[in-house]
């Protein structure tokens, strides 16, 4: 009897913690929702002098693509050399 009691007295008190886990996680998510300032905003404004530069994205999309490309075919030129390998090694081991 004395265990149920025990385990009562330790779930309310894990949800007190827990209630008051969620007061602290709730006040700190308030504390950095602020509006930027003006300085902040002219930070986050586009620049025209930054425009040549965007187009960065898509060249690295290739380039991605590209070295992918380039793995698959040494992944599969090596997975070849090793089957020609074994191949060679069963035919004299056959003669």
């Amino acid at each position: 009897m004395a265990f149920l009691l025990n385990k009562t007295t330790i779930a309310s008190h894990f949800r007190s913690h827990s209630q008051k886990g969620e007061d602290l996680l709730s006040l700190s998510r308030r504390q950095y929702h602020i509006e930027p300032g003006p300085r902040e905003k002219a930070l986050l404004a586009e620049d025209a002098a930054l425009r040549p530069f965007k187009s960065y994205k898509q060249s690295v999309k290739k380039l991605k693509k590209v070295g992918d490309i380039l793995t698959i075919v040494v992944v599969a030129g090596c997975c070849y050399e090793i089957y020609v390998k074994a191949a060679m090694r069963e035919a004299a081991r056959k003669q």
